[in-house]
């Protein structure tokens, strides 16, 4: 798909859907990954992944070694609509083993608009191991531990809330 959009040099980001049906691209594109999501991701030297792509465009072409682990991060979906009143179990998922790490970044309060109408999410998640699949069960486990409570107004205008 790169190849198709002339993409042969520099960063490319793609996001596909994987499922019994086959694999359906969603983006292909010139750039790097979005938001929190390039913290998962560390390289020798300490130098961040943005760092490397400028030294990169810059014809800095030294050789970059990425940490030898799996690593990971979720991005934390919005459930529903309406108002964040609390997140509970922070400490718990940060507990799961594999170096989980958690940051939220939706402060209570903030009115909530899930996915595809919103652009935002809850939060991050990041986990680290010496097995790609560990990795993966740490972020289900720590989103697992995570509640997040949404007020949710109700079409009779009176208030409810949702978990």
């Amino acid at each position: 798909a790169a190849r198709a959009l002339g993409l042969m040099h520099g960063a490319v980001h793609a996001e596909f859907r994987v499922n019994p049906e086959g694999v359906w691209p969603i983006e292909i594109a010139p750039r790097s990954i979005g938001g929190l999501c390039s913290r998962a991701l560390r390289f020798e030297g300490g130098d961040s992944l943005e760092v490397i792509l400028l030294r990169h465009a810059l014809g800095d072409c030294a050789e970059i070694r990425r940490e030898n682990v799996a690593s990971g991060v979720m991005m934390i979906p919005i459930p529903r609509a309406g108002r964040l009143r609390a997140v509970r179990g922070a400490d718990e998922a940060r507990s799961v083993p594999g170096g989980v790490e958690l940051n939220l970044t939706q402060p209570i309060g903030s009115e909530l608009v899930p996915l595809p109408e919103g652009a935002q999410y809850l939060g991050f998640l990041f986990a680290r191991s010496d097995q790609p699949d560990q990795v993966e069960r740490s972020l289900r486990e720590a989103h697992g531990r995570l509640t997040f409570d949404i007020e949710v107004p109700a079409e009779a205008g009176e208030e409810i809330t949702e978990r």
